[in-house]
């Protein structure tokens, strides 16, 4: 496996963790992860934030809990740079030194 797909992809312990970020409740032994923008509970921590195609890594400060019309919306649709903005505000809430520059893969 090439080293770009690699960092691109998104980790089983990313997953996990993305999934325990955007849950709600307070039982940590319970995750039920939401939609970060429609709360929906039938959602998958896969989406990123900086697309793969655009070099965006699979890690945590760069993936966000999305249902899949919520995800769809966001990669294919007229309302992608809205959304993006309201995922953005999102990933920037949870991470106060978050910066969209080091979420891409920079060829060493």
């Amino acid at each position: 496996m090439r080293k770009r797909t690699k960092v691109l992809q998104i980790p089983r312990k990313v997953k996990a963790a993305v999934a325990a970020r955007d849950s709600f409740g307070d039982n940590p032994f319970e995750v039920s992860p939401c939609c970060v923008l429609c709360g929906t509970t039938d959602a998958l921590p896969e989406a990123h934030y900086i697309a793969r195609s655009s070099g965006g890594l699979g890690v945590e400060e760069n993936i966000v809990t999305l249902c899949r019309d919520c995800h769809r919306r966001m990669d294919q649709t007229w309302e992608r740079e809205t959304l993006r903005c309201q995922v953005r505000e999102y990933l920037q809430s949870k991470y106060p030194n978050w910066n969209e520059s080091d979420l891409i893969y920079r060829r060493d």
